[in-house]
């Protein structure tokens, strides 16, 4: 399989940052603002139309299937 990116991979279009995690802080930093005084109820909202709307634009099966498998690893139950 290995559709997955896994490796850092943030980013614009045309803009080369400065270092390599830039990119991503600025994607955390994002996220964490979006939550911002949101009740756990509408922040665990927010996430799920966060994944549905990702999986949208990614749009590719396989690689979506190699996502989930990733992020369930290690968590619960062995499915």
């Amino acid at each position: 399989m290995d559709h997955l990116i896994t490796q850092p991979n943030f980013g614009r279009a045309g803009v080369t940052p400065l270092r390599s995690f830039t990119s991503g802080d600025d994607f955390y930093e994002m996220l964490i603002e979006t939550h911002r005084g949101l009740s756990d109820a509408d922040s665990r909202l927010v996430n799920a139309r966060l994944v549905l709307l990702l999986a949208n634009h990614v749009g590719d099966l396989d690689v979506l299937r190699e996502a989930l498998a990733a992020a369930r690893a290690g968590i619960g139950a062995p499915t």
